[in-house]
């Protein structure tokens, strides 16, 4: 949700920034600006409506005055209408000061009322205007206090960063403020001189050769340079061309630790695909592999988590998991939880982050909580790890992002290793997010009670998992034929049992998420509980129908929907004449030990929605309303 990209250094400011918030567009948005000082000490703003592409436009036929430091934003609509006025950057009362922000400000209406009862006078809906007039209001208190010790002049020579009004001001107005954030702020008065700061939604400083980037997600950062500094919570940076200061909101100076970014250019860009979801797809075998490689010895017959390490005991005497996480990680760890409940023989429980931070969770001695978020900054997720480690939970992280917020706050993790997902909907990272929970159940067991041929069984065929999806990635084109015939159809099911289950409902999100089709998908025995009553003749409805232990029950499933006239596409096992006999249409996967089956049938659900989207003429890679990562509550 939301991007941010400020830039200050030696190079034109505004190519950076434009070019960083397009590696951004795939985070969702509705809006864009940017704010620059030119050599003038002028600020000058610019915002547009609608794609970046609109912003680039106007940039191009009124350009702004060149400028050497700037701030950028795209917007996604939370405080107001999708209006110019209520894009970022917003500013002061005198138009000195730009500031864009990620988050939300929850007191923002009191802080509204208590300046317009002074005499500011606002333009926009947002929340994030309140946050800039309050920095201008606090900014003009100190001048005429007398407090002049900004750096007007524009010296950059120390890197105090105690000679900054503006960082003194931003210090002040954050001390007020309810709720999250991640901001930059420019002000006119100090034209060399950028603060950022963040509470809840991430920040990184890119460090470059006389020159700094700034983002919200290091997409925008890799082109630039590879050593980063993540900001944690409640910490700030003030930055100039030459210099830059690391401190906490109470003006604490702390020492930045400067990390290398793992991921590559290459990594983000689209290549010979028409869309990035097809990308990520067809990625998913070599993303397994990733996943699993250095964890699975298969000839010594066992896994090693090293990012464990130093929770073994905890997890070894665990009486309890917790998994939580939203949308598609909240489905793998659906899987997650009958793997470990079958496998590992723990009692688990898979819960929406959402609904357990709010609900006074009972969190007893001995409990693990596992938190499950691609970008590792998903708000919900990571407030419900923070309840479950207030309670005493072992905190343990499942995320694709390294150094993100979660995996930074978690006891100890396990990351993907799935490479940068640029897609809105999650493909590639659900399937590793699956496999991370298998090696965990697996690490478990076998430190239980598992045998060692079971687990070397189940090695053996999870090291295969890759090789099956390549085989059934190649039934795309045959799969968008079939989808051809049911895409102008508003409603459909998805149906499975155990294991299939979060599958079922996966594949339904899925279709909604990207062709904007209704969907549902639920355990295949509650349809006669109810939703049976939506079946009518044409109606599609996908059953999940592998080979394994009820496989008999889905049979009858599957009659009871042709009873009523309804379209049986059903994804099978190779071989199984059996389910042809009873189905419109049938996508066979190839055979595998029933915990890994969810691996394989979600890639059939993944193509139909994809070849739907892009057959109704959806933006698939940025569906309306949505955004890739969700900070805000």
């Amino acid at each position: 949700m939301c991007g941010i990209v400020a830039y200050v250094g030696r190079k034109q400011a505004q190519p950076v920034l434009v070019e960083g918030l397009k590696r951004l567009e795939y985070r969702g948005y509705d809006s864009a600006g940017v704010a620059l000082i030119d050599a003038r000490g002028m600020l000058n703003i610019r915002r547009a409506v609608g794609r970046i592409a609109v912003l680039e436009e106007s940039l191009t036929q009124k350009k702004l005055p060149a400028a050497h430091i700037g701030i950028s934003h795209t917007r996604w609509a939370t405080h107001g209408g999708v209006t110019e006025e209520n894009a970022h950057p917003h500013l002061d009362s005198l138009g000195r000061i730009a500031v864009v922000h990620n988050g939300i400000i929850e007191n923002y209406f009191a802080l509204k009322s208590l300046l317009e009862e002074k005499g500011l006078k606002f333009k926009s809906q947002t929340d994030t205007e309140a946050l800039a007039m309050l920095i201008g209001h606090v900014y003009t208190e100190l001048q005429k206090s007398g407090d002049t010790s900004g750096n007007s002049s524009g010296n950059s020579s120390g890197n105090s960063s105690g000679n900054s009004l503006l960082l003194r001001s931003v210090q002040a107005a954050l001390h007020e403020v309810e709720g999250t954030y991640g901001i930059a702020v420019i002000c006119s008065d100090e034209p060399d001189t950028l603060v950022v700061a963040r509470k809840g939604s991430p920040l990184i400083i890119g460090v470059g050769d006389e020159e700094y980037i700034v983002a919200s997600d290091a997409a925008a950062i890799v082109e630039h340079t590879s050593r980063v500094i993540y900001l944690s919570d409640n910490e700030m940076a003030i930055i100039r061309p030459d210099s830059f200061t690391t401190t906490t909101t109470d003006d604490i100076e702390i020492s930045p630790v400067i990390e290398q970014l793992e991921i590559k250019l290459e990594a983000y860009e689209l290549g010979d695909y028409e869309h990035y979801m097809l990308k990520e797809i067809f990625e998913q075998p070599d993303a397994i592999r990733n996943c699993l490689r250095g964890r699975v010895e298969q000839r010594e017959g066992r896994i090693v988590l090293g990012g464990l390490t130093k929770v073994h005991k905890e997890l070894v005497a665990a009486k309890r998991f917790i998994l939580t996480g939203q949308g598609t990680a909240w489905h793998a760890g659906m899987v997650g939880d009958y793997v470990m409940e079958d496998l590992a023989k723990v009692p688990t429980e898979c819960t929406y982050a959402s609904e357990f931070r709010y609900r006074n969770p009972i969190v007893e001695e001995n409990t693990v909580c596992v938190a499950i978020s691609q970008s590792g900054e998903t708000i919900d997720t990571l407030w419900a790890l923070r309840e479950a480690r207030e309670k005493g939970a072992t905190g343990i992280g499942v995320v694709n992002v390294v150094g993100s917020t979660i995996a930074r706050e978690t006891d100890a993790g396990l990351y993907l290793h799935a490479g940068p997902e640029i897609g809105v909907a999650s493909t590639k990272a659900f399937t590793c997010q699956c496999v991370t929970l298998i090696l965990l159940s697996l690490y478990l067991a076998r430190r239980k009670f598992m045998g060692q041929s079971q687990l070397q069984e189940t090695i053996d065929a999870l090291l295969t998992i890759p090789e099956q999806i390549e085989r059934t990635l190649l039934q795309s084109s045959a799969i968008k034929d079939l989808t051809a015939n049911f895409v102008e159809r508003e409603n459909w099911l998805f149906l499975g049992r155990g294991y299939h289950y979060p599958v079922a409902l996966e594949g339904a999100l899925k279709l909604k998420e990207i062709s904007y089709i209704h969907a549902e998908g639920m355990p295949a025995a509650e349809m006669k509980h109810g939703p049976i009553a939506l079946i009518n003749k044409g109606m599609p409805v996908v059953f999940i129908a592998t080979r394994g232990s009820q496989y008999e029950k889905v049979v009858s499933n599957i009659e009871e929907v042709r009873a009523r006239g309804g379209e049986v596409i059903a994804i099978a096992t190779e071989g199984d004449r059996n389910i042809h006999r009873l189905s419109n249409h049938v996508i066979s996967i190839p055979h595998t030990i029933e915990p890994l089956q969810p691996l394989l049938s979600v890639i059939p659900l993944q193509l139909i929605a994809y070849h739907a989207a892009v057959l109704r003429g959806c933006n698939v890679d940025k569906p309306r309303n949505l955004a890739k990562s969700v900070t805000v509550e």
